[in-house]
């Protein structure tokens, strides 16, 4: 009993050395709680939206109140012409917008029935029908409201126009998400494997001191699953466009440009995950939770960012995948072109080049 206890203690001791198992064991449950606890929720709310008011009369006035007192909806801005419209969802601000028809009033009044239109950006399909749902109750109880104080009962007739997706396919949310992550884990995840590999295998010292210079031996690394990524971006399209029937209203180009800036993006967070690793398990480690959680829960891939916490809004704007995202839905499903996605395209830009910068700052040419 006294050898056992012996080798208990020393087991605990070799734990609490190793500050990053500590990190891990006692630091990822409370990550874990926290981010799932306030990530997953079917309820969306503070989501923006616009509003055309064909009609500026006492009755829309205060339907719109409803809608600016509920906090499932924020009020981004109010258009003037159908025309805005389409720019207004091209713009990635808003997810909803209300449209009423000319003479609303005078309509309920005399016909004792109105229109009131509902575009959404189906894009994501589960958020778009959520909101159209959340925006029809509200609607909704107006309507209840007036016919408790009339003899004859108003209806107020909701027409749903799903933008971009009609028909309400998962594609459109999981192939852009899927990329995203893919690409991510890939690039990142492998190419910091394959260096800290030959650091713990002892042949990144003889690499090193070869006739090629040090930076030409980490792209050699780098080179080979920036090549597979292409690969994947291509079979992932050809699936995508022909079997899931995703079409890519945008450039192809733009969209082959964004990639690439992605995978180098993704690549040089790889090259600076090796050079805080000296094991393929502390790599591994790093990669799964550093970029897989981040990915799925924090990029808007499988739960809306407005949702979150202000707190874990603003950790999203680290994660490469939520840029990269927005730019794949906004190419593919909107059809928009590098005016509408620049600042995505530049922050993933400023984000590769502070991951290699970093690295390079990092990196040991000695060991």
């Amino acid at each position: 009993m006294k050898q056992l206890l012996i080798f208990i203690r020393k087991e605990f001791r070799h734990i609490l050395r190793d500050y990053r198992s500590m990190l891990v064991l006692l630091g990822l449950p409370i990550v874990q709680l926290l981010i799932f606890g306030f990530a997953i929720t079917n309820e969306t709310r503070n989501s923006s939206i616009a509003i055309l008011d064909n009609a500026k009369d006492e009755t829309t006035q205060k339907i719109i109140t409803k809608f600016e007192n509920s906090r499932y909806f924020d009020i981004d801005r109010t258009l003037t012409t159908n025309e805005q419209i389409e720019a207004a969802f091209k713009s990635g601000k808003i997810k909803l917008a209300i449209v009423f028809q000319s003479n609303f009033q005078n309509e309920l009044a005399h016909a004792n029935k109105a229109q009131i239109q509902l575009i959404a950006d189906a894009t994501d399909p589960n958020q778009a029908t959520t909101l159209v749902n959340y925006a029809s109750s509200i609607i909704m109880d107006y309507q209840n409201e007036l016919n408790e104080t009339n003899k004859l009962p108003y209806t107020i007739k909701t027409e749903t126009r799903m933008l971009y997706n009609p028909q309400l396919k998962g594609a459109y949310t999981s192939v852009p998400g899927v990329m995203g992550m893919i690409l991510l884990l890939i690039s990142a995840m492998m190419t910091s494997i394959a260096i800290v590999k030959e650091k713990e295998l002892g042949t990144m010292e003889i690499l090193l001191v070869s006739p090629m210079k040090p930076w030409l031996v980490i792209l050699s690394k780098a080179i080979p699953y920036f090549i597979i990524s292409l690969i994947n971006v291509a079979t992932i399209l050809i699936l995508s466009v022909f079997i899931l029937g995703l079409p890519i209203q945008g450039s192809l180009t733009l969209l082959i440009l964004a990639t690439v800036i992605y995978i180098f993006c993704a690549l040089s967070l790889g090259l600076l995950i090796s050079t805080i690793t000296e094991t393929q398990q502390e790599a591994m480690l790093i990669s799964l939770l550093g970029l897989m959680m981040p990915v799925v829960m924090l990029s808007g891939y499988a739960f809306p960012i407005a949702n979150m916490p202000f707190v874990l809004q603003a950790l999203s704007n680290v994660v490469p995948a939520k840029w990269y995202i927005v730019i794949v839905k906004g190419i593919m499903i909107k059809g928009i072109g590098i005016s509408q996605i620049w600042k995505e395209l530049l922050i993933l830009l400023v984000m590769t080049v502070l991951f290699l910068t970093i690295s390079i700052k990092r990196f040991k040419i000695r060991l």
